[in-house]
Parts: C-alpha cells; structure tokens; sequence
C-alpha cells in the first residue's frame, strides 16, 4: 500500500462529517491513470514555463526586488493565483509520485512567494507593484482570491512535504487578513470571488488555529448584505448587480443559484466546509436547497454549470442552450468541490452521481488529450460555421489563455484525484467507494485493490488486502444511471439491494476475499426535461457515465440536417486507436433534405428525411481534438 497523504479536504475531528476520505488513496492503472500520467508527464512540466511566458513569475519576482521591478504584466489583478494553483497541482503530484525535478522546481517557487511577501505579510503582486491601494477594490481586485488559492497550495506543500515554509507563509498573510477585516476594523467587507473561505477552513483544519475557522465564518455571514452591490471598480464600467457577486441574500435564505458559477460554486464549497466543521443544521439546510435547484434546473447533461456568456453566470430554471453554453472549466471543478464536501458531510451518494457525470464529462472535456491544449468553455453544440466573440474563451483548444484560470486548476483536481474517490465511516465501521479506478484503497480498517477497465467495462473486481477480525462494511456506489447489476463475493453470487444509492456488503473479511461488481452498460437514449426548450424534441447518447455527442470528423457530409432514427437500437464499437482508445456508439440517422427553395428560410411543411446515414457518436470529452469542426451532443429524433 502507498503512504497516506491527507488530500485537500479534511474534516476536523470534532466536524459533523459523516465520512471522512480515505487514508489511501491511489490511481495505479486505466482510463484515469492514462489521464493522470499525462497531467504529470506534460501539463504539470510545462506549467512554470506557460507561466513565465505570460509574466506571472516575472511579476513575483519584480514584487520580491522593490525598488528595481518593471510594470506589472498581465491583463488582470488576479495573475498571482495561477502560479498557486500550479504549486497545488505540483505538490499532489509529488505525493504521488516523488520526482526530484519537479521538486526542485516547486521549491524554487516557493521561495520566489516567500521572498515577494510584504514585511507585514500582504502578497499580491499587482498591488505591490503600484496598481492601487490594497484592500480598495474588494469587487475586481481578488485579493482575498488569490490569498485562499495561496492558502489550499499551502496545505497542499505541507501535506505532500511536511515543510512549514509555504504555510508559514500563508499563515503571516492570513494574519494580516484578520488584522484588516472584521466589523470595527479597516475593512468591513468581502471580496468579489470567493475562495478564501474554504481556504481559510482548511489551514484552520491544519494548524488548530481557530481564527481562521472564524475569519471564514466572518466572509461567510457576512455576504448577502450588499456589500458589493455598486461592484464597478475601475475598469468595469457596468454593475452586474449584487446577485452576480451572490451578495442580494444571505446563504441561508437562498433559494436558488445566481450569478458567476463559479463564484457561487466556491462559495458554496466555503459554506460546506463550515457547516461541516460548526454543524450548523441550517446552513447545512440550505446548502442541500441550492444544490437540489443547481442540479435539477441549471447544469447540463456533462455535469457542465453557466449556461450564459454574459458575466459567466446561471442562467434561469432550464435555460440550458447547447450552442451556447458557458459551461466554465472552473465551474465543473468548483462543482466537484462543492458536491465532495457534501458527500462526506451527509453521506448521501447523490453528490457523487454528480461528480462522477462530471469528471467523465463536463471536466475532463476541458483538457486536451495532448496535456497541452485548454477549453475555456464547453458548449454542447459547435456549428461548421460559428462565429464566436474574439479572444481566446472559444470553443476551439487553447495552449493558454490571458485569463488563464482554468489549465491550471485542471492540473490541480487531476494530480488530487484519487482523494475524491474513497472515504470511511467517522466510526471507523469500514470503507467506501465512490468512483471506480485501478489503485489501492484503504481506511476504515480496510485495505483493498481494485482492478477495473471502467468507464468502457462495468466490471469491478475488490480484492481485500488487509482486514481486522471484527465485520467491516464495504460500500459500493450503484451510480444513478445504472438500472441492472450482478454482485458476488467470493464467486458466489449475493443478492443485495442498494439503500440510497449504496452496495453493503458487511462480513469478517480476510486477506484474498473478493468482491465483484458487474454494472450493466447499455446505450441510453436520453431526453430532456420538456422545461428545456432549446432541447425540445432531442435525445442524447449516453453509456455508463459517458456522454456521447457526433463530431464532423465521424460523419461525412456534416452535422447540419442529422436526425436520429430510434426505431433501431445503437451498437457499440470499440475503437482502441481513435483518440488514444474510446468506444464509439454507432446509430441509424436520416438527413434532411436540402432546401435551396428561395430567400425566406421559413415553410408550412416540415422538411422530409432525405436518405439513411450512419451516425458515429464518440465521448464528449474527447472531441475539439481533431480540428474545429461541428459537434453536438442533443440529436433532433425522427418523428
């Protein structure tokens, strides 16, 4: 078994989690350590030179040497919290895997924060290079921001080295925080993005410092007030009005999700973190009400939340365009941070029926299977001739982007994988698993293997490594999409059924003891909820817990005219040398009619299918890896 390393989430002893993650946790073969080694091998690598380039380092060091530091260079305040969110990533990915290299070169940028910290512990480096007054644009200038992302590389550093220079150093800026904010004192407000919330958590929950777990508290009770209401620094010409920044109501009173997703996202990861550690029975109330709305009115069939462009924000109930589709990188991230916090503090295996629909896809379609090129935003539908808005958040992969938010934090959930897929009873009564990978997984006085070839097979094999004498509960999770499932244990058949989404399987294990999964997988047609009118009439193709969408690369003659013929069931391929190994869904189509009948688009009849055409459908994390052809995911249905 690997050495434990405590992951970015871990409940306090006296917290109100039900579960707590596992103690190990490790990702040794399959879909996900393919995708993982290429994060290690490439994205990881190339980090600090991507980071170089776009003058984030340049400015660390400009602000560690004042007196001789050039201008500022980037386009945005915020330039700092990419070279966190790389350290983070390089940090899980040394208590993975040891590499000398990459330590050494995580270690050389741990200096470079240390030696750019301000005597009375502020870090941000446009500031501190002249381009305003600390603390004066709580709305734009993300401060606070950047200090939780600095704080989550911080325990991250020390969880992966057992060094207290990173946090040392995150602790003297969290200092300074407190010193600066709170009723009574300089500043009485929060900050545009959060973030440092859950942050703020977290270093409580790895020095014991209980000023933190209240300066948290503090950003937390203290939105929903107004505070950034007039939210126009400079540069920002238009107030997008206090929802936007989730500060029109108290969490607790929320009803819906609003605004920025990715801001309510994290700030609702923050609010999990707390009631968590403070068991606050209504704000745990009310983070379930904001899911429920989140997940069943505004996120998308990959997982994917924003449905708008403008201001990057939740559009409204069963606003979900696929052409148009925001659908942030950062938003699924936040989704699974959010989601993985309420897993282990109700124990409830909704959250991880979202995560797994997720990662699968609205995640992982944001990484480019080379490890080199980025999606910003991941729509659901690509026309053969779209026009997008200049700039670099297309629909087409990136090698970086001005704001380059999300490879980063791409590499950052990538390398801490394995943390979100196991945890154990706070009772120690035994061990579950939530996503199915190849690794080693322990906790609960349970060690075990898992061998599987998901998401392409349903099978999972659980061999039991170690066990104490006493019964032990091991706990499956039967996702949501699965309608039919086969378990044995020691080859002999059980017949179990699942209580709330969990597989039990309570006995006196011992070494050798196997447990075997079968999940059956089928091709779904799925439908939209008829709420959503720019689906209506539409099915997707799903199998397991991929989402399958045509690509023009598949499908000669294009995308445009297509219709899905359902009277003749899919077939399944398996394609070991398109896009590095997937399995295609292979299903009848028509295509209309061309209609070059004159100047007006509009007729009395509808038009008529034209001729049979084989539709080839690949995973959706997978496309935009061949060019920038057309795609979609929602199939008009012949009628």
């Amino acid at each position: 078994m690997h050495t434990p390393v405590t992951g970015p989430v871990r409940p306090g002893a006296h917290s109100a989690a039900t579960h707590r993650p596992a103690s190990v946790a490790r990702i040794t073969d399959g879909f996900w350590a393919t995708r993982r080694r290429i994060n290690a091998e490439v994205s990881i690598p190339e980090g600090p030179q991507r980071l170089e380039e776009a003058g984030n380092l340049a400015n660390l060091r400009s602000a560690a040497e004042p007196g001789t530091a050039p201008a500022f260079s980037g386009d945005f305040q915020f330039q700092d919290s990419d070279v966190y969110k790389w350290l983070e990533a390089a940090c899980w990915q040394l208590a993975d895997t040891p590499d000398p290299g990459l330590a050494g070169e995580a270690a050389r940028i741990v200096r470079l924060i240390t030696d750019a910290q301000s005597e009375n512990g502020y870090l941000q480096t446009y500031y501190q290079l002249g381009g305003g007054e600390p603390w004066t644009e709580l709305g734009w200038g993300h401060e606070l921001y950047c200090a939780g992302h600095l704080m989550q590389a911080a325990v991250a550093h020390h969880r992966a080295t057992g060094s207290r220079d990173l946090l040392d150093v995150a602790g003297r800026f969290a200092d300074h925080i407190d010193s600066v904010f709170g009723p009574g004192k300089q500043v009485d407000g929060v900050c545009g993005h959060p973030e440092v919330e859950t942050a703020l958590i977290e270093l409580y929950r790895t020095t014991d410092d209980e000023r933190y777990l209240e300066l948290a508290r503090y950003f937390l009770e203290r939105r929903g007030h107004g505070a950034l209401a007039s939210g126009t620094d400079r540069g920002h010409d238009r107030d997008p009005g206090s929802a936007y920044w989730q500060d029109h109501i108290p969490i607790r009173e929320a009803q819906e999700v609003t605004g920025h997703s990715v801001r309510q996202l994290y700030l609702l990861a923050g609010a999990a973190d707390l009631a968590t550690e403070t068991g606050d029975v209504r704000l745990r109330q009310a983070l379930e009400r904001l899911w429920t709305d989140a997940v069943s009115t505004k996120t998308y069939l990959t997982g994917g939340m924003g449905s708008r462009h403008d201001w990057e924000a939740f559009g409204d109930a069963y606003e979900l365009p696929s052409d148009r589709a925001y659908t942030e990188t950062c938003a699924a991230i936040a989704s699974v941070h959010f989601s993985w916090r309420m897993a282990l503090l109700t124990g409830e295996a909704r959250y991880s029926d979202l995560i797994e629909r997720t990662l699968y896809n609205g995640f992982l379609g944001g990484a480019g299977l080379d490890g080199r090129t980025w999606l910003y935003v991941n729509p659901l539908q690509r026309r053969a001739h779209t026009h997008e808005r200049p700039g670099d958040q297309t629909s087409r992969r990136t090698p970086w982007f001005r704001c380059a938010c999300c490879p980063p934090n791409a590499m950052r959930l990538l390398a801490s994988l394995p943390y979100y897929f196991a945890d154990v009873a706070v009772d120690d009564s035994g061990l579950r698993l939530h996503q199915y990978a190849t690794g080693e997984y322990a906790g609960g006085g349970l060690a075990v293997r898992v061998a599987t070839a998901y998401p392409w097979d349903g099978t999972v094999t659980v061999t039991v490594d170690d066990a104490p004498a006493a019964e032990r509960t091991l706990a499956l999770r039967i996702p949501a999409w699965c309608e039919e499932f086969r378990l044995a244990v020691n080859g002999t058949p059980v017949r179990e059924r699942p209580e709330r989404g969990w597989l039990r399987v309570t006995r006196s294990f011992r070494p050798g003891d196997t447990v075997r999964l079968e999940l059956t997988l089928r091709v779904r047609l799925t439908h939209p909820h008829p709420y959503v009118d720019a689906v209506r009439g539409c099915v997707a193709l799903e199998r397991g817990p991929l989402v399958y969408c045509l690509e023009e690369a598949d499908n000669a003659g294009g995308l445009d005219g297509v219709v899905l013929d359902t009277s003749t069931a899919p077939t399944v391929r398996d394609r070991p040398d398109l896009l590095g190994g997937v399995s295609t869904v292979v299903a009848s189509g028509r295509r209309l009619a061309s209609d070059e009948a004159g100047w007006w688009p509009y007729r009395t009849e509808a038009a008529s299918a034209d001729r049979p055409v084989e539709l080839t459908a690949v995973p959706y994390y997978a496309w935009a890896n061949r060019g920038d052809g057309a795609m979609r995911v929602w199939i008009p249905q012949r009628r």
